[in-house]
Protein backbone atom coordinates (compact mmCIF):
# COMPACT_ATOMS: atom_id res chain seq x y z
CA UNK A 1 0.00 0.00 0.00
CA UNK A 2 1.20 3.47 -0.83
CA UNK A 3 1.70 6.22 1.68
CA UNK A 4 -0.06 9.52 1.40
CA UNK A 5 -3.75 8.97 1.13
CA UNK A 6 -4.25 5.47 -0.26
CA UNK A 7 -6.22 6.60 -3.31
CA UNK A 8 -3.77 5.13 -5.72
CA UNK A 9 -2.26 8.46 -6.70
CA UNK A 10 1.40 9.08 -5.88
CA UNK A 11 2.00 11.89 -3.43
CA UNK A 12 3.43 15.04 -4.99
CA UNK A 13 6.57 16.24 -3.39
CA UNK A 14 8.45 19.49 -3.67
CA UNK A 15 5.59 21.98 -3.61
CA UNK A 16 6.50 25.21 -1.93
CA UNK A 17 3.10 25.86 -0.45
CA UNK A 18 1.94 29.33 0.43
CA UNK A 19 5.28 30.57 1.82
CA UNK A 20 8.21 32.09 -0.04
CA UNK A 21 10.58 29.66 -1.70
CA UNK A 22 13.85 29.85 -3.68
CA UNK A 23 12.03 28.44 -6.69
CA UNK A 24 9.58 31.36 -6.83
CA UNK A 25 10.10 33.92 -9.60
CA UNK A 26 12.82 36.39 -8.67
CA UNK A 27 13.54 39.91 -9.85
CA UNK A 28 16.47 40.35 -12.19
CA UNK A 29 18.27 42.58 -9.69
CA UNK A 30 18.09 39.95 -6.96
CA UNK A 31 19.36 37.25 -9.31
CA UNK A 32 22.22 39.45 -10.52
CA UNK A 33 23.11 40.30 -6.91
CA UNK A 34 23.17 36.63 -5.92
CA UNK A 35 25.22 35.71 -9.01
CA UNK A 36 27.78 38.44 -8.36
CA UNK A 37 28.11 37.34 -4.73
CA UNK A 38 28.52 33.67 -5.67
CA UNK A 39 31.14 34.41 -8.32
CA UNK A 40 33.10 36.95 -6.25
CA UNK A 41 32.31 39.90 -8.51
CA UNK A 42 30.82 42.10 -5.77
CA UNK A 43 34.01 44.14 -5.06
CA UNK A 44 34.56 44.91 -8.74
CA UNK A 45 30.93 45.91 -9.18
CA UNK A 46 31.21 48.20 -6.16
CA UNK A 47 34.29 49.79 -7.75
CA UNK A 48 32.39 50.31 -11.00
CA UNK A 49 29.43 51.85 -9.23
CA UNK A 50 31.69 54.68 -8.02
CA UNK A 51 31.94 55.82 -11.64
CA UNK A 52 28.32 55.13 -12.56
CA UNK A 53 26.78 56.76 -9.48
CA UNK A 54 29.32 59.58 -9.00
CA UNK A 55 26.82 62.47 -9.15
CA UNK A 56 24.40 60.67 -6.83
CA UNK A 57 27.11 59.83 -4.27
CA UNK A 58 28.96 63.15 -4.01
CA UNK A 59 26.26 65.62 -5.03
CA UNK A 60 25.50 67.52 -8.22
CA UNK A 61 27.72 70.53 -7.50
CA UNK A 62 30.85 68.48 -6.80
CA UNK A 63 30.15 66.17 -9.75
CA UNK A 64 29.87 69.19 -12.04
CA UNK A 65 33.46 70.24 -11.26
CA UNK A 66 35.21 66.92 -10.58
CA UNK A 67 35.24 63.45 -12.09
CA UNK A 68 36.69 60.15 -10.91
CA UNK A 69 39.66 58.89 -12.91
CA UNK A 70 40.65 55.58 -11.31
CA UNK A 71 40.13 53.43 -8.25
CA UNK A 72 42.92 51.13 -7.13
CA UNK A 73 43.29 49.45 -3.73
CA UNK A 74 40.76 51.80 -2.15
CA UNK A 75 42.44 54.99 -3.41
CA UNK A 76 40.16 57.04 -5.66
CA UNK A 77 41.90 59.46 -8.03
CA UNK A 78 39.76 62.51 -8.85
CA UNK A 79 40.42 65.14 -11.53
CA UNK A 80 39.12 68.64 -10.71
CA UNK A 81 38.25 71.36 -13.24
CA UNK A 82 40.37 74.05 -11.58
CA UNK A 83 42.97 74.42 -8.88
CA UNK A 84 40.37 76.15 -6.70
CA UNK A 85 38.07 73.13 -6.93
CA UNK A 86 41.00 70.79 -6.25
CA UNK A 87 41.73 72.72 -3.05
CA UNK A 88 38.05 72.67 -2.08
CA UNK A 89 37.86 68.90 -2.64
CA UNK A 90 40.96 68.36 -0.53
CA UNK A 91 39.23 70.22 2.31
CA UNK A 92 36.06 68.14 1.83
CA UNK A 93 37.93 64.85 1.44
CA UNK A 94 36.79 63.31 4.76
CA UNK A 95 33.14 64.13 4.11
CA UNK A 96 33.34 62.77 0.56
CA UNK A 97 34.93 59.50 1.70
CA UNK A 98 32.19 59.18 4.34
CA UNK A 99 29.49 59.76 1.68
CA UNK A 100 31.07 57.17 -0.59
CA UNK A 101 31.27 54.67 2.27
CA UNK A 102 27.60 55.27 3.12
CA UNK A 103 26.53 54.73 -0.48
CA UNK A 104 28.85 51.88 -1.45
CA UNK A 105 29.92 50.20 1.77
CA UNK A 106 32.99 50.41 3.94
CA UNK A 107 36.36 49.70 2.38
CA UNK A 108 35.49 50.45 -1.25
CA UNK A 109 37.02 53.96 -1.08
CA UNK A 110 39.44 54.51 1.80
CA UNK A 111 41.19 57.68 0.59
CA UNK A 112 41.24 60.12 -2.29
CA UNK A 113 44.01 61.57 -4.43
CA UNK A 114 42.86 64.86 -5.95
CA UNK A 115 44.52 66.48 -8.97
CA UNK A 116 43.94 69.89 -10.51
CA UNK A 117 44.17 70.63 -14.22
CA UNK A 118 47.45 69.91 -15.96
CA UNK A 119 49.63 72.83 -17.08
CA UNK A 120 49.73 73.48 -20.83
CA UNK A 121 52.54 71.87 -22.76
CA UNK A 122 54.73 74.08 -24.91
CA UNK A 123 56.24 71.05 -26.58
CA UNK A 124 55.01 70.73 -30.16
CA UNK A 125 56.03 68.41 -32.96
CA UNK A 126 58.51 65.54 -33.15
CA UNK A 127 61.61 67.76 -33.41
CA UNK A 128 61.69 69.70 -30.20
CA UNK A 129 64.57 71.88 -29.08
CA UNK A 130 65.03 71.78 -25.33
CA UNK A 131 64.79 75.04 -23.48
CA UNK A 132 62.15 77.40 -22.25
CA UNK A 133 60.27 77.50 -25.53
CA UNK A 134 58.32 80.55 -26.68
CA UNK A 135 58.35 82.00 -23.17
CA UNK A 136 62.02 82.96 -23.43
CA UNK A 137 61.21 85.80 -25.85
CA UNK A 138 58.71 87.53 -23.52
CA UNK A 139 60.41 90.72 -22.41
Amino acid sequence: MRRGGGLGRPRRRGWSGSGADDRDPQTLGRLASRLSGDRGWAPKLANGSVFGRWAELVGAEVAEHARPESLRDGVLTVQADSTAWATQLRLLQRQLVARLAAGLGDGVVTSMRIHGPAAPSWRRGPRHVSGRGPRDTYG
